[in-house]
């Protein structure tokens, strides 16, 4: 049975190193969370289970990049909203977005596909990434995501994401809307 469990898991060992290195850094910038560790989610569908445990919907993390292969995106979204390429490229005045090959994703963010999250930029030092984020992910109290590994899932709060864990590793959102309905 899944179980939320007050910050860092108690024992370490087994861990990935990307693992840890969120909760160091999260523990260093004071900002509190809830985690549970889970079977591997792969997909949306498989975080259903793990999004009654949070009390909250993980977001769907997409890492992009422009045909050219010179911009690089992670957008965070609700879950069940619909992704319309076209919408979010006009929003962003880029050419055609499509999804980037994991080598980037791992080369810039350390993370493997299936575990992309917004805590994966605490690894983009050279600032590779530019963060877009859909206005209704901004506007709930709470968020779900994963330590950059898809066998643990936090809880934290959106507040403290964006005026405390962004800043500290130098990452700007860009706001978006993106249409359809959905919560996160």
């Amino acid at each position: 049975m899944i179980q939320l469990q007050n910050g860092r898991p108690r024992d370490l060992a087994g861990r990935a190193d990307r693992e840890c290195r969120v909760y160091d850094c999260l523990d260093k910038l004071h900002i509190p969370y809830l985690h549970t560790d889970h079977p591997p989610a792969f997909t949306m569908e498989a975080c259903h289970e793990i999004d009654a445990v949070l009390d909250v919907p993980i977001c769907k993390n997409l890492f992009l990049c422009n045909r050219q292969k010179t911009d690089f995106y992670l957008l965070m979204m609700p879950g069940d909203k619909p992704f319309k390429t076209k919408e979010l490229s006009a929003q962003i005045q880029s050419a055609r977005l499509s999804f980037a090959d994991a080598a980037y994703m791992e080369e810039f963010l350390d993370l493997k596909p299936g575990a992309v999250s917004v805590l994966g930029l605490m690894n983009d030092k050279g600032n590779r990434v530019r963060l877009l984020v859909d206005e209704d992910v901004r506007n709930k109290e709470w968020l779900g995501c994963h330590p950059c590994v898809n066998t643990s899932s936090l809880k934290l709060k959106t507040k403290d994401l964006f005026e405390t864990f962004l800043p500290a590793v130098q990452h700007t959102p860009v706001m978006v809307r993106l249409l359809g309905t959905g919560g996160c």
